[in-house]
């Protein structure tokens, strides 16, 4: 079996601890949670804007190992306010259309941050089309 840890990838922030962004292993693609942290390290204050921002690093990442959210497999959300479930959804079915993975979401304490956002994908030359 071969692993692949990616640190970051180009467009993105970098981690701010000792872990790796993705690993790739056995044609999947793991990643840490993303937040919504721009380059510069800037957070927009509002949710909806966080959500996209998150999204955005989200696919940033998977494009950067090989991937994509149309080859998203498995998500984790997590929220710091339940009031923000039905902007979530709204915002998540626009990025994610008809390949819609399989989700988990619940409620968290975050530091400085709305939500965090993890999945799961396969690599673009292992999935089936």
């Amino acid at each position: 079996m071969t692993i692949r840890r990616v640190r970051t990838v180009d467009g993105l922030a970098g981690p701010v601890g000792p872990f790796s962004q993705a690993v790739v292993a056995n044609g999947f693609v793991y990643t840490s949670g993303q937040i919504p942290a721009g380059v510069d390290g800037s957070i927009p204050s509002d949710f909806e804007e966080q959500l996209e921002a998150t999204l955005q690093n989200l696919r940033t990442l998977l494009d950067g190992v090989g991937s994509g959210l149309d080859h998203v497999v498995k998500v984790n959300g997590y929220l710091t306010d339940a009031a923000d479930l039905e902007a979530y959804n709204r915002i998540y079915v626009r990025w994610f259309g008809e390949h819609l993975p399989a989700r988990t979401t619940v409620g968290v304490s975050l530091w400085g941050v709305a939500l965090e956002l993890e999945c799961v994908a396969v690599l673009k030359d292992e999935a089936d089309d």
